[in-house]
């Protein structure tokens, strides 16, 4: 990754602001997430300074890492797979989970709760990937000892953001039928398509920092 600055984030993000109004959404519905994944502990607070306040951590460890060194910066979303394991040390550092997909996770709320959180959905069924299928999210909320509030959705890699259009279009049904206002959905490639089905968060990286 190139040596970020201040400055191009700050261009970055609102060439990216731009791109959600050009696809007919106001900017200030939708929360841009900076997906951190990649960027060292040392870089963060260039992100604060280019207009970054909202930063999703995709490895308990990092979060743990990151927010004690740079906590006060930032808001702080788990974006990641959830290890049931590992949900005691999440829940009280972050203000969402975008993860939930498993009962095992479901028990350890139970012990930790949290104010709100997202339930993962496979939507394309994909084998093998982390998330509810689309027909048990109902049972699966019920299950669910905290509030959920959204959904979150990673469709099939594909270099054609529109292959990914039925994918998110599916995921705001979903949350139309069980009432839920979050949309937790898109990526650099593709989140002009998300915002368009209804994302209320996009979680960015590259598009962020080039």
């Amino acid at each position: 990754m190139a040596e970020l600055s201040p400055r191009r984030i700050a261009e970055n993000l609102e060439r990216v602001r731009e791109r959600i109004a050009a696809a007919g959404r106001d900017p200030a519905e939708v929360e841009i997430l900076a997906a951190t994944k990649y960027v060292a502990a040392d870089d963060l607070p260039v992100l604060a300074e280019g207009g970054i306040t909202l930063v999703g951590e995709n490895r308990a460890q990092d979060l743990i890492a990151n927010q004690e060194r740079h906590g006060d910066l930032f808001t702080w979303d788990f974006i990641g797979a959830l290890q049931s394991r590992k949900v005691r040390d999440i829940a009280p550092r972050v203000r969402l989970i975008h993860s939930l997909a498993s009962d095992s996770a479901l028990r350890r709320l139970e012990q930790t709760p949290v104010e709100e959180i997202l339930v993962q959905v496979n939507v394309a069924g994909e084998e093998g990937k982390q998330g509810i299928a689309p027909e048990e999210l109902g049972a699966f909320i019920e299950r669910c000892p905290v509030p959920v509030t959204g959904l979150m959705t990673m469709p099939p890699y594909t270099e054609d953001p529109e292959a990914s259009r039925p994918h998110f279009a599916r995921l705001a049904e979903l949350a139309a039928e069980h009432g839920l206002t979050r949309l937790s959905m898109g990526t650099s490639q593709d989140f002009e398509v998300a915002v368009q089905e209804g994302a209320t968060i996009v979680r960015l990286g590259s598009v962020l920092w080039r």
